[in-house]
């Protein structure tokens, strides 16, 4: 029998995505949002807009596009806007990130050019390699909470938006973690008023967009939304919230082969991870502190999806070491080099080399797109608090308290388009397969 759909209110109107920086990830996905509405490029890489669903039975072919099955927001109906610590247009930010082509960019530049960011929360201590003019000032944290609760009621009232959605796309801070201050929304609110340092730049925006019931996606892997009274303060208020850090390069990779190593029982010795890279991200990474952020986000991938206490045998002490090298030359243009020792039958030693030369946001830009419009989605079918099945786009995914994130890629799409099917009222597809044979 079928199952009831949810309830999902029509994606009517204007949808505002407020980004949280305006560096190489933000501008490569405005820049590439104007691009595909003026049919100059196709949006590679996103599953709102290319994926499709299979419904019912193998037999019955029914497949139409996720966004021909389930109401997301058009591409036309999408408003932008952003803060940063600089004062650079999203055409002069996009000029120097230097991910697109200057060609595609003039094609686009009006638009680009019309984005202008508001100034950013920002505090040197959490990301010290970055200097900006274009930040906030006020008494204490509160204050500045209260100064982006203002500008995002504004911006949505200006844009004439009927709904808003917040990314955080900027750099990612200095390691952090879950201490007194952020166990409860009471705690967290008098550490508003004290400044307290525990309170990081993202902590606050996160803060902002749930009090405003804007849905919040993590694409850092810093502490943020992800402490109790945040998670709490969005199931209480109906906000859906997600993350965190893009999952774009080397992590992708290792999400892929990892299950595949796993599913023949082939056995880790070590996983080497270097990677090579030039843009802000690189020059922010270079710092230990906010390394260390980015360390623990890319090391616990491989633990979770090969279940050493499961198969010991096979997994119990692999070694893991992950590097990351700020090399200007490189620019956005990242690169990931693998070293992955493994055995087989009766323990005879293999190894595999992995060399990828992506390009970060040109993987990440698509990624923030499919949030934006599924958060929105999440929150006009009533779905509050952590969106689990949003796991497949993040690194570190966030999950209940107490209940480890699943890593592996092909678990987490099944995952997501069961929710897809969930939320329509169609059958969950679990792949068995014998009603074709009886």
């Amino acid at each position: 029998m079928v199952a009831k759909g949810v309830d999902i209110a029509p994606a009517e109107g204007k949808l505002g995505v407020l980004l949280v920086g305006l560096g190489a990830v933000s501008t490569t996905l405005v820049a590439g949002v104007e691009a595909i509405k003026r049919g100059i490029s196709e949006p590679v890489g996103s599953l709102t807009q290319m994926g499709t669903i299979r419904l019912g039975k193998r037999t019955e072919n029914r497949s139409p596009k996720i966004k021909d099955f389930v109401p997301i927001a058009e591409l036309e109906d999408i408003v932008f806007g952003a803060w940063d610590i600089f004062d650079d247009n999203a055409f002069d930010a996009a000029m120097n990130a230097g991910v697109l082509e200057k060609d595609l960019l003039n094609q686009v530049s009006e638009q680009l050019a019309s984005l202008k960011p508001m100034p950013a929360v920002f505090e040197q201590n959490y990301v010290k390699r970055l200097h900006g003019e274009n930040v906030k000032t006020g008494k204490n944290k509160m204050e500045l909470a209260e100064q982006l609760i203002e500008e995002i009621a504004k911006f949505k009232s200006d844009n004439g938006c009927d709904r808003l959605v917040m990314v955080w796309a900027a750099s990612t801070e200095i390691f952090l973690e879950s201490s007194a201050v952020h166990e409860t929304i009471e705690s967290f609110e008098k550490g508003l008023y004290d400044s307290d340092p525990a309170i990081s730049p993202s902590m606050i925006y996160a803060y902002a967009a749930i009090k405003s019931g804007v849905p919040f996606a993590n694409g850092a892997p810093n502490l943020t939304a992800d402490i109790p009274a945040l998670t709490k303060l969005a199931e209480d208020l109906g906000v859906p919230i997600c993350g965190k850090d893009f999952k774009t390069g080397q992590t992708l990779m290792k999400t892929i082969l990892a299950p595949g190593l796993k599913s023949r029982m082939l056995g880790l010795d070590g996983w080497y991870s270097t990677n090579i890279l030039g843009n802000r991200d690189g020059e922010v990474l270079d710092d230990p502190e906010n390394f260390k952020t980015k360390e623990e986000s890319k090391l616990s991938v491989l633990e979770h999806i090969l279940q050493p206490d499961v198969y010991p045998d096979l997994y119990e002490g692999f070694s893991h070491v992950v590097r990351i090298n700020y090399y200007p030359p490189r620019g956005d243009n990242k690169e990931g080099w693998d070293s992955v020792d493994i055995f087989g039958w009766l323990g005879y030693k293999m190894q595999i080399k992995i060399d990828f030369l992506c390009r970060d946001s040109i993987l990440a830009a698509p990624l923030a797109l499919d949030l934006a419009l599924f958060l929105d989605l999440a929150q006009r079918a009533g779905m509050k608090g952590i969106q689990e099945w949003l796991s497949f786009y993040f690194k570190a995914p966030q999950t209940a308290p107490g209940l480890y994130p699943e890593h592996d890629l092909f678990i987490q799409l099944m995952k997501l388009k069961n929710t897809l099917r969930h939320m329509r009222g169609e059958d969950l597809i679990t792949h068995l397969g014998l009603e074709y044979y009886d």
